[in-house]
């Protein structure tokens, strides 16, 4: 793992700073490299870790990348039966054979033995899907594609060794373990919480110097109205790192207001590709929020969109957004089905549709998500972001229903700002920002919006609420 060379030397140049910080319990440099040098005799070639959030999940993960070792993180929450799933199919999954090292890349001396990078090109970490009721894909990643992506998040991000990072969610998601490698390696301060919590996000941003958060759009929201109404001061925050879905107008306010010197940074990319393109919003620049664009090129990446066959179409036009970066992953262990991550003649794929217009790329979702209803194709991106847009909503989430006539029909859940919304309301709001074929034929007032246990926004979570007839989703008229 590209990070534990940076270890030892913050721990030789450092000893006695904070490092790693989980609610109470904090550890140093020092002493995350003595607990995982002391781990390593528990490594063996592969380590499965389920731990939930603590110290001790960084002293493990730390021990499980050493050398040329891999590890795969499972989220604690699934099921054991998908565990002992996952754990067979790794079984069964030998580490692939390591390219040889280049030297011109200045990595000619062979990896050290005990805590140490191994060989940049062998793997070192088994990614996975997240999943709830079907075992997940898995993928791999070795130590230089990890490297490449630190050396240019660190840039984008403007990461600097004083910051102090708080990534509220489940180190078991990809953002979060990203956010603590990524910190091992910048020999910046990570903090992270036992489980997601508002009031204690927010004592860790009072109390514990926080400079930076790294976070999903609904924990965003969350912290930021709760802080407003509160009275949490945020004013130390520099920077906000979100990913996971488009930043919607509202919470892209209530963050400006609640965190009025931080930078806002938001970025598109997949778990099989890492980062595909970004953009930043500084303290106070106007905003402009609500559409489907995120950004140019992240740094290193070169994107294209790509017909089915691989032809490049021209700007304005939809397709496969796809990439050629040094960040990409592997390939899958398992659960290819040869749409997942295509290679289109050398650039990579995994099936998310959009364009390209004056330099920037415009998300309009998952060729998965797409609704094909009455023969049109809709994106639920582009429904939610002019839902979130019409007075009076907080949030939205769109999806497609069986329908014997259209084939799916297009429904949308809406979380009022205060109150009741009615379905009038919500026709009439969409007047001049979305066409009439695109619009949702059934509307459903949302208590909580559905998310996965990561925090993710899911429309598979919503059209069970609305199959199971759940009160979260009440239907209107």
């Amino acid at each position: 793992m590209p990070f534990l060379d940076r270890l030892n030397r913050w721990a030789d140049d450092r000893p006695d700073d904070v490092a790693v910080v989980v609610g109470g319990d904090r550890i140093s440099w020092a002493g995350l490299r003595d607990a995982a040098t002391e781990r390593l005799a528990q490594a063996g070639t592969t380590t499965i870790l389920t731990n939930h959030n603590s110290t001790d999940f960084a002293i493990a993960f730390c021990a499980a990348v050493a050398g040329d070792r891999r590890c795969a993180v499972l989220d604690p929450t699934w099921p054991q039966t998908m565990i002992d799933d996952v754990q067979r199919r790794i079984d069964y999954s030998p580490p692939r054979a390591a390219l040889p090292v280049s030297p011109q890349l200045g990595e000619a001396d062979p990896p050290r033995q005990g805590l140490a990078d191994g060989n940049p090109e062998s793997d070192f970490l088994i990614g996975l899907t997240s999943g709830t009721t079907s075992v997940p894909k898995a993928f791999t990643r070795t130590r230089r594609s990890w490297q490449v992506s630190f050396e240019a998040s660190i840039d984008f991000f403007e990461l600097q060794e004083g910051d102090r990072t708080l990534a509220p969610g489940p180190l078991a998601a990809s953002l979060n373990l990203y956010a603590l490698s990524e910190c091992l390696y910048a020999g910046s301060a990570f903090h992270t919480l036992p489980a997601f919590d508002v009031g204690d996000a927010h004592a860790a941003i009072a109390h514990d110097g926080i400079t930076r958060l790294v976070l999903v759009p609904t924990m965003l929201r969350l912290l930021s109205e709760r802080g407003l109404a509160g009275g949490v001061d945020a004013s130390g925050l520099t920077s906000i790192v979100c990913a996971g879905s488009k930043l919607d107008a509202r919470t892209l306010e209530a963050a400006r207001r609640w965190a009025p010197n931080a930078a806002i940074y938001e970025y598109y990319g997949a778990s099989e590709l890492s980062f595909v393109s970004g953009t930043r919003l500084a303290a106070g620049e106007p905003m402009d929020a609500g559409g489907t664009g995120i950004g140019a090129p992240f740094p290193g990446v070169e994107l294209r969109i790509l017909d089915d066959e691989g032809r490049r179409l021209a700007d304005g036009e939809h397709g496969n957004i796809s990439v050629r970066s040094g960040m990409i992953s592997n390939g899958y262990l398992w659960g290819d089905d040869g749409q997942a991550m295509r290679d289109l003649a050398g650039w990579y794929t995994v099936g998310d549709q959009g364009y390209v217009q004056d330099g920037i790329l415009h998300i309009l979702g998952r060729r998965a998500d797409m609704i094909i209803t009455a023969g049109k194709n809709v994106y639920p991106h582009e429904v939610e972001l002019a839902l979130a847009s019409v007075p009076g909503v907080s949030a939205a989430v769109a999806a497609g229903l069986p329908d014997d006539i259209r084939g799916q029909r297009v429904v949308a859940g809406v979380l009022p700002v205060c109150g009741a919304v009615s379905a009038t309301q919500l026709r009439t709001g969409l007047d001049g920002l979305l066409a009439r074929d695109k619009r949702p034929l059934q509307y459903f007032q949302l208590a909580e919006m559905p998310v996965t246990d990561r925090g993710k926004v899911s429309r598979r979570v919503l059209l069970d609420w609305i199959d199971g007839r759940d009160p979260r989703a009440k239907p209107l008229s």
